[in-house]
């Protein structure tokens, strides 16, 4: 019988047996100490698993953090409900009903979402981690020294550790609107009943996500926004497109409003709000505040472990998602500008690595997309125009209309379009802005193409199925060579219909 081949540990993780097949001494301290149990929490704890590595992973909450319990999953869930009343309302025009379409069961849909919840929250259970090799530890982790935390009392050393303990939801900060008063996202999902009408302070991803969803399940919602448009990291007409969307819906928009004050008197708030110097009013059952989110790293004792740390950007790292000590790593909303949950799993990854294995990946070189889900919804990935012309780099934008796509007309989503863009004189993409009504999948397409390098030239000649809306991305791509025939559009190569 021939010997199994002999394993050897790689650099910087402990080998778990002595020559000879007799156990090692294990080191009392963990290869790798996590902070935080969120995405980014758990990627680098499986990813260090799978590596041999021993792994301590620390929460003194939920597993599953913000995403899985007050952030992607449960807006995503309360998402999809609002969609099938918006079907509902719009199959209501082909019946012979003389009375209004009905709302939603808030009770309902929070059951199920929890239901949603729990399905997703197993595939990270407490049970499964332990399986795979990591020590969960459940309490409050305080560094207290270089390489040393301890969790509730119980002292924890390690060789290196990495801080994913995410973000939290900034404060209203509105006079007279006091805590307790009004809701943020970590506690909207807790309604049992859907309010009669609701205030959304904030116009960024969530706030719109949150407006238009309970819009759309039967509540009077006015969403107010103290810049000129929604969405602010997004081009001007995508962010018109959702505005004009949100209102068809019924929502009553307040862009340019600030909120400068609140009252609040028998279980009713009224925001105090003034647009270029004219006051005004909105009255509210309940108020949502949605305006950022802040990194959770107060008091966890940084000073000792020498990590430095800022209030508003979070714990500082360098291109390695290394803290100022060598020893300690960060990932995730912790300390990265894009505080999303695909963006905190791929950077706990990259951490993990460097921390075990010396390695030099960089969190910077990540192809980062993301995506707001209202319908339609608005996704981008890569530079900005705004941004090119800011490092005087020429950029040119190839754009195809969703009106012009033959699914996007067949499904009435025909609002939108594909843009991509790309330097000028050349077909690489830098960057690519779609709104559409699946524009989160689509998105997916151009990220491959500006990861693998393929230019707009080879994404032209791309057959897609017939009919869908990602055909977009590849007409969008077919204008760049122009037409191949005289008098020939990019429009006028597609499969004609049958």
């Amino acid at each position: 019988m021939s010997r199994p081949p002999r394993v050897v540990a790689k650099r910087g993780v402990a080998r778990g047996r002595k020559a000879g097949g007799r156990p090692a001494r294990r080191s009392p301290a963990y290869d790798l100490a996590i902070v935080g149990a969120g995405p980014a929490g758990l990627a680098a704890a499986e990813c260090a698993a799978s590596c041999g590595a021993r792994v301590a992973l620390i929460e003194r909450a939920k597993l599953g953090g913000v995403s899985l319990n007050s952030g992607s999953i449960p807006s995503k869930s309360l998402i999809r409900a609002a969609t099938l009343f918006a079907g509902l309302r719009e199959a209501w025009r082909f019946l012979d009903i003389d009375r209004p379409p009905p709302k939603a069961d808030l009770r309902r849909v929070v059951w199920r979402l929890r239901q949603i919840e729990r399905r997703v929250g197993g595939y990270h259970s407490l049970e499964r981690l332990r399986r795979i090799g990591v020590d969960v530890h459940l309490g409050a982790a305080l560094f207290t020294g270089e390489r040393t935390l301890k969790v509730d009392g119980k002292p924890l050393p390690f060789g290196h550790a990495l801080i994913a303990t995410g973000a939290r939801a900034r404060p209203a900060n509105i006079p007279g609107l006091v805590e307790g008063s009004y809701h943020t996202s970590e506690s909207i999902f807790e309604l049992s009943e859907l309010p009669r009408r609701l205030a959304v302070v904030g116009g960024g991803p969530l706030g719109c996500e949150l407006a238009q969803a309970f819009c759309r399940m039967g509540s009077d919602v006015t969403i107010i926004q103290a810049q000129a448009k929604f969405l602010p990291r997004e081009e001007r007409d995508a962010a018109q497109i959702l505005a004009q969307s949100m209102a068809r819906d019924g929502v009553d928009i307040r862009l340019n409003t600030r909120v400068v004050g609140a009252r609040v008197a028998g279980g009713v708030v009224t925001l105090e709000t003034e647009n270029y110097q004219t006051r005004g009013e909105v009255t509210a059952d309940r108020v949502l505040v949605s305006v950022g989110r802040l990194p959770c790293a107060d008091d966890l004792g940084l000073e000792s472990a020498g990590v430095a740390f800022d209030a508003v950007r979070g714990v500082v790292v360098d291109d390695f998602l290394r803290t100022s000590n060598p020893h300690v790593y960060a990932a995730g909303d912790v300390c990265m500008r894009d505080k999303y949950t695909h963006v905190a799993q791929g950077s706990a990854q990259i951490a993990a690595r460097n921390a075990l294995h010396d390695a030099r990946l960089r969190h910077t070189d990540m192809t980062i997309p993301w995506c707001t889900f209202c319908a339609p919804e608005v996704a981008h990935v890569g530079l900005q125009v705004w941004e090119a012309r800011e490092r005087s780099l020429p950029v040119k934008t190839y754009t195809i209309m969703m009106q012009d796509v033959d699914r996007a007309i067949t499904d009435r989503q025909d609002f939108g379009f594909v843009k991509l863009h790309v330097a000028e004189g050349k077909d690489r993409v830098l960057g690519a802005t779609i709104v559409a009504s699946r524009a989160s999948e689509m998105i997916n397409e151009v990220c491959v193409a500006m990861s693998t390098g393929i230019g707009l030239a080879d994404l032209a000649r791309v057959i897609h199925t017939y009919p869908s809306q990602s055909s977009a991305i590849r007409y969008a791509a077919m204008t760049f060579e122009g037409p191949a025939f005289p008098g020939e559009t990019p429009l006028m190569t597609r499969v004609a219909p049958r």
